[in-house]
């Protein structure tokens, strides 16, 4: 069987063992500048023997944010993100930056722009609760516009010291909004064919390879399927990952769903709608949050390694690196799945559940981490304190009141 603990090399970052904290929102920054409680969870996972951390949705633009308050890499911020990476590397991990834009999935009201853009124009599914009900279809001229900013948001990650960036593909947002044809129905060289509908994030990845590629390593997160019928499929997945692997991308992490369409997909298991509500204000949001119970699978129960067989698929398809996300929580299953030719292991609620799970897996083989995926932790996103594990509250951490309180402040 294959060692987790081994050694892994992603272009030009070799990591101490095979498994990354996943870029799971932690809603910890403020002003869109990261905040001490935000180091002090990526040093916990470090310190709790993760290869590599993965600091989720840093936004390449202020349009690009999907939440007001959320983090943007820009000039003022690579001090502060400089900190979070100098803290990471004294614990002998490794740092990535997931580097994004939401296109039309915004949920706040300050957008410079009259409408969100997207891969097509329609109605704003998201923006309706903003007062904005249409979006606009990107021109080639937003598409540079959108190709610099990442590009110099992946320049400033470098400056900053981490040490990858993962371009968020999936899920819903932009890059996945011209991948999905839930989303994209354009008519033109950039719509239709799977092929086509990779064509713009392959673009994006291309040139953030070619501007930091020698200094960094380039992942993307994409989706294996979107989980409902007229969306993207394995097969289109696969279209994807070879468009990106011919430009140039270091390593896939494989995710599945859409925040609107499936966000059961993301997860495997139900999502707790009643307390996402509770915490959300306004009539709208309760109603979305309605809608969105209303339409998950009603014999959906959690099983680990919940995505592998789709990501077998496409594992066979092609040759580059590959990391396997989805319901990992024991040790002998991350070593199944290296054996079976994935590179990497990425982890996100087993690790917010308890951030010393890794050094638990090298000291205890047998080992099995105790999250239920509640999903409770996805709640509390929306809570003043960050994601946490309401279950746990982190009680072994004694550090975590302290990271609550200096984020609350």
């Amino acid at each position: 069987m294959a060692d987790a603990f081994s050694a892994v090399t992603i272009g030009p970052v070799t990591l101490r063992n095979r498994f990354i904290r996943s870029g799971a929102n932690e809603m910890m920054t403020k002003d869109s500048l990261p905040t001490r409680a935000l180091l002090e969870l990526h040093r916990n996972l470090a310190k709790g023997g993760v290869g590599m951390t993965t600091l989720a949705y840093v936004a390449v633009s202020r349009d690009g944010r999907t939440f007001a308050s959320q983090g943007v890499l820009d000039e003022r911020a690579i001090p502060h993100y400089r900190a979070i990476t100098e803290a990471v590397h004294e614990q002998g991990a490794k740092i990535s930056a997931q580097i994004t834009h939401a296109g039309s999935f915004v949920q706040h009201k300050e957008l410079s722009t009259r409408r969100a853009m997207s891969a097509s124009g329609g109605i704003d599914m998201m923006g309706v609760m903003m007062g904005r009900f249409l979006q606009h279809e990107m021109t080639r001229a937003d598409m540079d516009k959108v190709v610099a900013e990442f590009v110099a948001t992946a320049q400033r990650a470098a400056e900053a010291g981490f040490d990858a960036v993962e371009l968020h593909m999936g899920h819903g947002y932009l890059l996945n909004q011209f991948i999905s044809p839930l989303s994209n129905k354009r008519r033109d060289e950039y719509g239709g064919s799977a092929e086509n509908r990779a064509r713009f994030p392959a673009e994006v990845l291309a040139a953030v390879k070619r501007a930091v590629g020698d200094k960094l390593a380039i992942l993307a997160k994409i989706n294996l399927m979107d989980g409902v019928p007229k969306g993207a499929t394995v097969e289109d997945a696969i279209a994807t990952a070879r468009a990106l692997e011919a430009a140039g991308a270091d390593m896939l992490v494989l995710s599945a769903g859409r925040n609107i369409e499936s966000s059961w997909q993301i997860f495997g298991s139900p999502l707790p709608y009643d307390d996402m509500s509770k915490m959300q204000p306004g009539l709208l949001s309760k109603l979305q949050f309605a809608m969105l119970k209303m339409s998950t699978p009603k014999s959906l129960t959690f099983h680990e390694m919940f995505l592998l067989e789709a990501a077998r698929r496409l594992r066979a398809a092609v040759r580059m690196n590959l990391a396997y996300l989805g319901g990992v929580q024991a040790r002998d299953r991350a070593e199944a799945a290296l054996d079976e030719g994935f590179n990497a292991i990425v982890i996100a609620r087993a690790l917010v559940h308890d951030p010393d799970l890794i050094n638990k897996f090298q000291a205890d083989p047998a080992f099995h981490s105790g999250c239920t995926a509640c999903n409770r932790c996805v709640a509390m996103m929306y809570g003043p304190a960050g994601t946490f594990c309401p279950v746990t509250n982190n009680a072994l951490d004694p550090a975590l009141n302290q990271m609550q309180a200096a984020h609350a402040a």
